[in-house]
């Protein structure tokens, strides 16, 4: 009978980044018994002791660039697309274990499915403001380029994010299959690209919730319920979103580009019936991520951690 599985991941990429001899745990699925926890957890740290790491990380599947955190509130929701769900007694079995909180991450929520909220007044004149005195655009994603917004997204994405903690810069592969896997149902308002002189020094991703649909799957067969996420794409049926992403340049940070951003996305959900969005994660000491999600009226709704554990 199998009772559990783990994977023991060792991220070279994380170590020269950072400077540090981090291995990663991740997958992890256990009955709720600590004896079978602590045997995979052992199992994955005795893999990554041998391969010259001190510290064990996760859960990560398999870096913070992909799904990562063990949910350790919320848990009276079901996840959104891309994110991870456990029983609640995953966190008492890895505690148990000797696993400690390395960082919080924080998912937000705002608007209701029921019927559209408008823009918070405050948020819509600040935002006109800020593009009169900073002369900064918005667009759509061009489909038409794709593979050439791909690449400028690339680029400031890796440069955006390099400060925070537990970055991993993404490579040209991993953006390239996440990118081919997004088309399908990527929709161009909702992807904004923020530009100064033609410049590309911002962006958001947000994907509507496919999720909703994915649940109803019962029969185990994959390509129906793809068809029938599509065609509730195509007939605006999804009243849900999630942002996945913002990156603005490191010289526009705290002036105001964030805003413009969520104004947007606002906006143009609203206009295609998408009521609801999460937004996340976010960093639990990222103050000026958590201040913009906040002035938009969002809430925090769900929490994942990552723990560590000396090997």
């Amino acid at each position: 009978e199998v009772v559990g599985r783990v994977a023991a991941i060792s991220n070279r990429l994380h170590n020269e980044t950072h400077g540090d001899r981090v291995g990663f745990f991740g997958f992890f699925e256990c009955a709720d018994d600590q004896a079978v926890a602590d045997a995979l957890l052992a199992a994955a740290a005795d893999w990554c002791r041998q391969r010259g790491h001190d510290l064990l990380r996760g859960p990560a599947s398999f870096s913070v660039n992909d799904e990562c955190g063990l949910l350790v509130d919320g848990f009276e929701t079901p996840p959104t697309l891309m994110m991870p769900h456990n029983p609640r007694y995953y966190v008492r079995l890895l505690e148990a274990s000797g696993f400690v909180k390395a960082k919080d991450l924080w998912v937000y929520q705002g608007g209701s499915e029921a019927a559209y909220v408008p823009v918070p007044e405050r948020l819509a004149r600040g935002t006109e403001l800020i593009r009169q005195r900073l002369g900064i655009t918005i667009r759509p994603l061009n489909l038409k380029d794709f593979d050439g917004e791909v690449e400028r997204i690339k680029a400031l994405y890796n440069a955006a994010w390099e400060k925070n903690w537990g970055f991993v810069p993404m490579t040209d592969r991993e953006i390239d299959h996440l990118a081919e896997q997004f088309r399908p149902v990527v929709i161009p308002e909702l992807v904004p690209i923020a530009e100064k002189d033609g410049r590309m020094i911002g962006f958001g991703i947000t994907l509507p919730d496919l999720n909703v649909v994915f649940r109803g799957n019962r029969s185990g067969r994959i390509f129906p319920v793809i068809l029938k996420a599509l065609w509730a794409l195509k007939m605006k049926k999804i009243r849900r979103a999630r942002i996945l992403l913002l990156g603005i340049a490191r010289e526009y940070r705290g002036r105001g580009v964030d805003a413009m951003l969520y104004h947007w996305i606002w906006t143009k959900s609203g206009e295609r019936r998408i009521y609801w969005g999460e937004a996340g994660w976010i960093l639990e000491d990222n103050p000026a991520m958590n201040a913009g999600l906040e002035k938009m009226t969002f809430r925090v709704y769900k929490t994942y951690r990552l723990y560590d554990r000396a090997i």
